[in-house]
């Protein structure tokens, strides 16, 4: 008889995130077996995101790509190879502009996120496809799945995790991997 090898572990498909029901700033994770908290916007969780707005988007969104910044060591198992990320690199949220929701080289004309900061936020970082596949001006710019400030104050619209379950769940998260905000 022959010996088959188990099957390669792949993580959850779908990571579901639900507002808290004491603050709608805060959220509950669940991935798998295990339900952890988060930071949500500060706008809560909406159904009709626009730029500006602070809300964490009611959708189903695509882990499409990972970063950490620079210097920082990916940790061993991680789901998805992490792109480093320098103090020339950010996200442009100018829906005016071209490369609205898109990374983009520093310095850069156009309104823009850093993705290297002096707080701990980016230090991991997940690209969530929140208006990237098929892109529409105005309705909302990086939507990541990041770390979390202590205590988890409100985040620009992002879902943000403790550094701990950060590195908990990231050998769990591949391209591809279904983050649902209900």
């Amino acid at each position: 008889m022959l010996h088959k090898p188990p099957a390669k572990r792949t993580g959850p498909r779908v990571i579901a995130v639900r507002p808290s029901p004491s603050d709608r700033r805060k959220g509950l994770v669940r991935i798998g077996p295990v339900t952890v908290p988060a930071a949500l916007g500060r706008g809560g969780v909406t159904a009709f995101k626009r730029e500006g707005d602070g809300g964490t988007p009611r959708a189903t969104m695509a882990v499409l790509s990972g970063f950490r910044r620079g210097g920082m060591l990916t940790p061993d198992g991680a789901g998805l190879a992490l792109q480093r990320v320098s103090c020339r690199d950010g996200w442009c949220d100018a829906p005016g502009h071209g490369a609205y929701n898109r990374p983009v080289r520093l310095p850069f004309p156009a309104s823009h996120e850093t993705l290297v900061r002096n707080d701990l936020l980016y230090d991991f970082g997940f690209v969530l496809d929140w208006n990237i596949r098929s892109r529409r001006r105005g309705i909302g710019s990086a939507i990541f799945l990041h770390v979390a400030r202590p205590g988890f104050p409100p985040t620009q619209g992002c879902i943000a995790l403790s550094r701990r379950d950060m590195l908990r769940i990231m050998p769990l998260l591949r391209r591809g991997t279904i983050i649902r905000v209900q």
